[in-house]
């Protein structure tokens, strides 16, 4: 199953771009053999100005066709690490080819793209930066394909 992250703005080098590239080489390397990657991020940038609604039309057209779609939302369900990754293969596990996650800019995501959702997840009541969402949701995708391994990494 292959997962895609469609976010607004580009992320300049650094240590959320470090973090993330590393997180999402480790969910490749354990998911691949648990049927999930590869992972990549794709980047939308609304250089026009269209405010949430342009925002909408960039992501939308990001997304694959057929895809399951993901969006973060602060009034999205809060989920465990283990719900999570019970998420996840449940998705594979009914033949789901194409995830994606979407991560909205600084206003958040347009009210079409929410009501377009399959899915509402919510990382806490709190407002994160959308940089760092990126960042922990690639960790908790790295996560995810960890429990479903067996793998030692998530110790709960």
């Amino acid at each position: 199953m292959k997962i895609s992250l469609i976010v607004v703005g580009r992320l300049r080098k650094g240590p959320e771009a470090t973090l993330i590239e590393d997180y999402l080489l480790r969910f490749d390397r354990i998911g691949r053999n648990l049927g999930l990657g590869p992972a990549h991020v794709i980047e939308v940038e609304d250089k026009k100005g269209g405010g949430k609604a342009g925002e909408a039309a960039l992501l939308a057209r990001a997304l694959p066709d057929n895809a399951t779609l993901v969006v973060l939302d602060e009034r999205g369900k809060l989920l465990t690490s283990p719900e999570f990754s019970r998420k996840l293969s449940g998705w594979r596990d009914a033949g789901q080819r194409d995830l994606a996650f979407m991560i909205g800019g600084a206003d958040g995501l347009d009210k079409s793209l929410l009501a377009r959702a399959d899915f509402k997840l919510s990382f806490g009541k709190m407002v994160w930066p959308h940089m760092l969402a990126r960042v922990m949701l690639a960790e908790q995708l790295y996560r995810g394909a960890s429990i479903l391994s067996g793998a030692p990494y998530h110790r709960a």
